[in-house]
């Protein structure tokens, strides 16, 4: 794959912050995370009452900015601790604000020295979006760490001892972690994350990775119509006994990029099992026969014997039955009366006498 191309994937893949937030509960990772989160507030309330106290620290109009960030930093310290986990919007809202109360404490004091090593909390919060948020609002977040760290090297030089090549060294050295360091940690995570939720033979989806793009369309606000397909082999079984097991990778690898070409715009494709493929796609319920259908014809057409039995359900934005495990129970139960019924069937869950 293109350099350009697998850099393109993770700029515009969606990070699924519920997703991940479930991952790490389940795993018992998410309170001892909350632990140092709120230990950071504690540290950084700790440098703005030495920077109020010191000497050289801020003037009398600055020093309101040390006893608002200290006080801020405690309440973080607090929710963090106490709260439960704050959903996406709140996440972001809390690193927005302690972006600002930093770059604020970078500017107000008297000694630029305080300014620098404050302004290192920046990578902190930096690292936070590296891994519960995106890359677009990552770089949103190192702009501004940029924006002000060229804003203190200007003061350092206009108002210090106007050591030009210090302020430009301390820019350079904020600028390679926000720019390259973190952004590179991003892209690692990412691709590690992607090899979890891929199946490494067809490079489609897992059942992990089904669930992970998923989730977002079984939310409550969100009103598109929600189709599952679920495609189970027919006589696949035939073909690894009587080619072997590498004539079976070639046939699923093809099955792979019919799914990939006829899935309807937007839809998710996953290989879930050993023959086993599922497709979510946001159609509406009278189409959906028709989209079955296409990839029923695109199976049949590319890999002769093989052919799929496919069940169907759909389910509008008001459906008591949109769940997640609700349809793929019930787009299994489906899939299996098809072939029952000879194989080669798109059989609706609503209607399962019919093909």
């Amino acid at each position: 794959m293109k350099p350009v191309k697998i850099v393109s994937e993770w700029w515009h893949d969606p990070l699924d912050y519920r997703w991940l937030i479930r991952t790490l509960d389940a795993r018992g990772a998410l309170s001892p995370i909350k632990g140092v989160v709120a230990g950071g507030g504690v540290i950084l309330a700790a440098i703005c009452l030495l920077n109020w106290e010191s000497a050289t620290g801020p003037a009398v109009v600055g020093r309101l900015v040390p006893i608002v960030a200290m006080a801020a930093s405690l309440l973080w310290a607090v929710y963090w601790w106490l709260a439960p986990w704050p959903s996406e919007r709140v996440s972001l809202l809390l690193v927005a604000g302690s972006d600002v109360l930093i770059t604020l404490g970078c500017l107000a004091g008297n000694d630029r020295l305080y300014g620098w090593l404050l302004a290192i909390a920046l990578i902190v919060t930096g690292g936070y979006l590296t891994v519960f948020h995106g890359p677009r609002i990552l770089a949103v977040h190192t702009a501004w760490s940029l924006l002000s760290v060229s804003a203190l090297a200007w003061l350092t030089v206009d108002y210090g001892d106007g050591d030009l090549t210090l302020a430009g060294s301390a820019v350079l050295v904020m600028a390679s972690v926000m720019v390259g360091l973190l952004p590179a940690l991003h892209f690692a995570y990412w691709a590690l994350r992607m090899d979890a939720l891929t199946d490494p033979l067809t490079g489609l989806l897992n059942r992990r990775g089904l669930v992970y793009y998923v989730s977002a369309r079984f939310r409550r606000d969100d009103r598109r119509p929600i189709c599952l397909m679920s495609l189970d082999l027919d006589r696949f079984k035939a073909v690894n006994d009587t080619y072997g097991h590498t004539a079976g990778d070639r046939v699923l690898v093809r099955i792979a990029a019919c799914l990939r070409s006829a899935c309807p715009p937007g839809g998710v494709v996953a290989r879930t099992g050993g023959e086993e493929f599922v497709v979510c796609a946001d159609v509406w319920p009278e189409a959906t026969v028709a989209a079955a259908e296409r990839l029923r014809l695109a199976i049949e057409a590319s890999s002769d014997p093989v052919t799929a039995s496919i069940g169907v359900v759909v389910a509008d934005p008001d459906s008591p039955r949109r769940d997640l495990e609700i349809m793929l129970r019930e787009s299994d139960s489906a899939m299996y009366r098809g072939k029952q019924l000879g194989g080669n069937a798109v059989v609706l869950a609503d209607r399962p006498d019919e093909v």
